[in-house]
């Protein structure tokens, strides 16, 4: 040691401040170093609050807690490599294939975020074009988008006869639902001050729609009424609150198609099955009962469903031209779903009825 620290000195090299660098340089590097998992918290504390969506938050927290911290959590985010992206990925790229492509994207951001933060340098691993998209099968390839089984329109008024029949406030949930084909969630989180029964409209704010846009649902006379029969309670807003006063959880209307289906079964009925997948329909089917419904057995115009279902109008040149939303001529649209729901039990002489109440 004596002999190389003469050699450093005779070319001018002082060992000290060699130390003293090397030092720096070392507490530079533990300051600098960060772990996925801390990275995630970070870049979730300051871009947390743009999710609008309640959903989408818990969403983006509970798939990389999920997927991403058990193998790749506990890294320095300047040591993640692509073949560390791939650990992650490759045991749902084929299984979870919409999951998979999410968690890919979020990975990205946080190292993304890492890079421009100056606590990794490099190519970004989670990158796809030019990067996973050579290692990994492309999304559409491996899975096609499965949709959410669907109650058959031969059965529907069926299954909304054995519906209205059963009591419970998860019951009234899931008809109001059918009735004004909204999602689950938006029904779930519906408050009074949204509902309007004199206009017979029901505003659902943008914070609680999908598409961030405000959404105005016509309710059909059919739907008035089961909202005019509902409890209400003190101290809570909500149209179909829990017992314990928040609001429903999604399994509840999911609970209630299943008994719906079983007790079809159990009376020697065929369930209440998709036609194509065969699996027992679910709440978030009856937006396609709707919109096959709207082809299949009305006049009405496939952009009148579009907008009835909140969907975005993919015609870009439609979408910057139109401000209304054809609240009225839906209407008359929803008020004929609801028709075809009860089926023959609503007759004329009962339309009346509800017109006049």
């Amino acid at each position: 040691m004596a002999r190389d620290l003469k050699a450093k000195i005779r070319q001018g090299v002082d060992p000290v401040e060699e130390r003293r660098a090397a030092h720096a340089a070392l507490v530079t590097e533990q300051k600098r170093g960060l772990t996925f998992r801390e990275a995630v918290d970070k870049y979730l504390s300051v871009k947390l609050d743009q999710f609008s969506n309640e959903k989408h938050k818990k969403q983006w927290c509970s798939t990389l807690q999920t997927y991403a911290n058990p193998e790749i959590g506990d890294m320095l985010v300047q040591d993640i490599v692509v073949q560390d992206v791939l650990r992650v990925l490759e045991p749902i790229w084929t299984t979870k294939t919409e999951t998979a492509t999410r968690v890919r994207g979020r990975i990205e951001s946080i190292l993304s975020w890492a890079t421009i933060a100056g606590h990794r340098s490099g190519d970004n691993p989670a990158r796809w074009g030019g990067n996973l998209k050579e290692l990994l099968p492309i999304p559409s390839k491996v899975s096609k988008s499965s949709n959410q089984p669907a109650l058959q329109l031969v059965d529907a008024s069926r299954w909304y006869s054995a519906l209205r029949a059963r009591d419970g406030i998860g019951s009234r949930a899931l008809e109001f639902t059918a009735l004004t084909a909204t999602r689950s969630q938006e029904v779930r989180g519906a408050t009074w001050d949204e509902i309007d029964l004199d206009a017979g409209l029901w505003i659902i704010p943008a914070n609680r729609m999908k598409m961030d846009r405000e959404h105005r649902v016509p309710l059909s006379l059919d739907a008035i009424g089961l909202l005019k029969a509902l409890p209400r309670f003190e101290g809570n807003d909500l149209l179909f609150p829990a017992p314990r006063g928040g609001p429903l959880s999604d399994m509840t209307l999911s609970a209630a198609m299943k008994r719906l289906h079983a007790t079809d079964l159990a009376a020697g009925g065929g369930g209440f099955i998709d036609r194509e997948s065969k699996r027992p329909a679910v709440p978030h089917g009856l937006r396609s009962t709707f919109r096959d419904w709207v082809a299949e057995k009305t006049p009405y115009p496939g952009d009148l469903a579009e907008i009835a279902l909140a969907h975005r109008i993919r015609n870009a040149v439609e979408a910057a031209y139109r401000r209304g939303d054809m609240i009225e001529k839906r209407r008359g649209m929803m008020d004929d779903w609801a028709g075809f729901l009860i089926g023959p039990a609503r007759s004329t002489a009962t339309l009346s009825e509800m017109r006049t109440s």
